[in-house]
């Protein structure tokens, strides 16, 4: 069984209790880190938790939750390693994997999409990282990673 984590802030906790159920549905193996109720927590901690855990390996990627999805997003992408996609549509959805091989895609919970997030995560599940001219371009994000000080 494939495996996912999740996690997100108090920004998106309805957001996430609905995403965890719909994997679940889906026969993925979901790993729920929080948060767990409507307290406050800081979206850059959240970040952190599921990004490490996700190094640790064994999973097929990775789902962030907050307010509007931009903060998570900004804190995963400054862990090496990770690749996250600020997702808004089917189109992003699909690029997020095609182009970018992103390793986790982020929503918020408190935006109106024009789309389901549930349907955006199935186009992101059923692309496939097109390689090829890409390559270079993610070995060079890869070269921000480890040259930036």
């Amino acid at each position: 069984m494939k495996k996912i984590v999740i996690a997100g802030d108090h920004g998106a906790l309805e957001l996430k209790d609905t995403l965890v159920a719909f994997l679940k549905k889906k026969y993925f193996s979901v790993n729920d880190l929080g948060t767990f109720g409507s307290s406050s927590v800081d979206y850059p901690d959240m970040a952190k938790v599921a990004c490490d855990e996700f190094n640790k390996g064994g999973y097929k990627f990775g789902i962030l939750l907050c307010g509007t999805g931009i903060g998570i997003s900004i804190a995963a992408n400054k862990i090496k390693g990770i690749r996250c996609a600020l997702v808004h549509n089917l189109f992003t959805a699909e690029m997020a994997k095609a182009h970018n091989n992103a390793n986790f895609i982020a929503f918020g919970g408190r935006v109106r999409y024009d789309v389901p997030v549930t349907e955006m995560i199935e186009k992101f599940i059923s692309t496939s990282y097109e390689a090829g001219r890409h390559e270079a371009r993610i070995a060079k994000i890869n070269a921000l990673e480890n040259n930036c000080s």
